[in-house]
């Protein structure tokens, strides 16, 4: 095949305009792609984000405590990576309430969903706390009462915004009821 066919079947595969790009030096585009877990914060290693197995078990103290200081206090909302329930080496960045703290470098929160509870036993492991600027949809969220997870500061990518008072203290007690955690304050 001639150099110059050659030419034009490759411009017709690329589309002229990356073809001149090409020609140009310009870095091809690719598809963006998600995170792999081992690239995001969280995902493995000391920084790793789980689920804590059994949350009955623990002694927490609930308390209303947002700082915007850019560290990760109760009542506040965060991104970090959380794992999938069906497969804990798979997961996505997503909204999480922080209730409590762990340890000097660990928080407990629970995670938001944007979907709606539907059946009668999905809307008992849920609490609405509304829209805010942790969606930028602004599309009402739920906390998910089912899964406490143990959050390690270097795994939170950013402070979202703090709950109100006043949602803070429903879903605490729903939490305290669930749990049998204190709610101070």
């Amino acid at each position: 095949m001639p150099i110059v066919d050659a030419g034009r079947a490759s411009i017709r595969r690329m589309g002229i305009f990356s073809w001149i790009g090409r020609l140009l030096g310009r870095p091809r585009r690719t598809a963006a792609r998600q995170p792999t877990r081992a690239t995001v914060a969280g995902a493995q290693g000391v920084t790793a984000t789980w689920q804590v197995a059994d949350p009955s078990r623990l002694a927490l103290r609930l308390r209303y405590a947002p700082l915007r200081n850019g560290g990760a206090d109760a009542g506040e909302i965060v991104w970090g990576w959380v794992p999938f329930a069906e497969s804990p080496t798979e997961g996505k960045d997503r909204p999480l309430l922080v209730v409590a703290p762990h340890d000097a470098l660990r928080v407990y929160a629970v995670k938001l969903t944007s979907k709606a509870p539907t059946s009668p036993g999905a809307v008992a492991r849920h609490v609405s706390i509304g829209t805010g600027p942790w969606d930028r949809q602004r599309r009402e969220s739920w906390v998910n009462l089912d899964q406490l997870y143990s959050v390690h500061v270097h795994g939170i990518r950013r402070e979202a915004a703090a709950l109100d008072k006043r949602t803070f203290a429903r879903v605490a007690a729903t939490l305290s009821r669930r749990y049998g955690w204190r709610v101070d304050g």
